[in-house]
């Protein structure tokens, strides 16, 4: 494993990102980075963490992390693994397409962590090749408190293959509807830190095929988790179906255990589950 004394700045990374991703070929089959990113001794910014509430519905000043906030507290370490020269996949045009989320205990705010990003391998996919990226993050005694599974895709041309079988399921009944502005990818961005462009600007998605930008899974899952009331101690999953446009009209249904995003047009946008 590799410590670090301090979270990886984001900007050089994605100047890093932006100028290796022409030069990446990636490929199922292609060698990987398989050394951890160990941060320790990590401690919750309580005005980053107030914004992000803000942003994606969670009510501020509680006591506990957001299920979905330590995402974002891995996502330096993350990006930092996926501009290496050693990462196959190009950063630019990278999509998020599922994650799995395990939190074990509740996770108080002013508490000290250790978070971990690895990479756990490549796959191929019907679009091109997948990466599973994995956070773990740890208390001060060093017990394993939460952990993520995460899935980005790089999109490039595939030998043909049959399209995947996919679960088909009867919609949920619809709670609420949002009407989401052109600047949803930008207000994540700044709490998150994530500035994909294809998330940003219509015209910094167009080069990587979106007509329009499109919102981060990442905010599209937080959200619907917040709408959810989700308990600190859960299993949850969610799947990215299509993108989110922006701006746009998404309707957000749940029962029980499950919850979704879709769209005007009945398709479904966020698969997900909670247990």
């Amino acid at each position: 494993m590799t410590v670090l004394t301090h979270t990886p700045a984001l900007a050089p990374a994605f100047a890093r990102g932006a100028v290796l991703s022409p030069f990446k070929r990636p490929r199922p089959e292609a060698e990987f980075p398989r050394t951890p990113l160990v941060l320790p001794g990590l401690r919750v910014d309580l005005s980053r963490l107030a914004a992000y509430e803000r942003v994606c519905g969670f009510a501020t000043g509680e006591d506990a992390l957001p299920l979905t906030y330590p995402h974002v507290l891995g996502f330096p370490l993350a990006m930092r693994l996926m501009s290496g020269r050693d990462f196959p996949l190009p950063l630019l045009g990278l999509v998020h397409t599922s994650i799995e989320i395990t939190a074990r205990e509740r996770l108080a705010v002013p508490d000290s962590y250790e978070i971990s990003v690895y990479v756990e391998g490549l796959a191929p996919h019907r679009r091109g090749t997948e990466a599973t990226l994995v956070t773990e993050l740890r208390d001060a005694g060093g017990k394993a408190v939460w952990e993520s599974r995460s899935t980005y895709l790089a999109r490039h041309r595939t030998e043909a293959r049959a399209p995947e079988a996919r679960e088909e399921r009867v919609p949920l009944p619809v709670v609420a509807e949002w009407r989401l502005g052109g600047d949803v990818g930008r207000r994540y961005a700044a709490v998150s830190g994530d500035r994909n462009p294809i998330h940003l600007h219509p015209l910094t998605a167009r080069p990587f095929g979106f007509r329009r930008a499109i919102a981060h899974g990442m905010w599209t899952v937080a959200r619907c988790l917040a709408a959810y009331g989700v308990p600190a101690v859960a299993h949850v999953t969610a799947e990215f179906r299509a993108p989110v446009g922006l701006p746009g009209v998404v309707r957000y249904g749940s029962e029980p255990g499950r919850f979704e995003l879709r769209g005007e047009s009945g398709r479904p946008h966020v698969l997900g589950t909670v247990s």
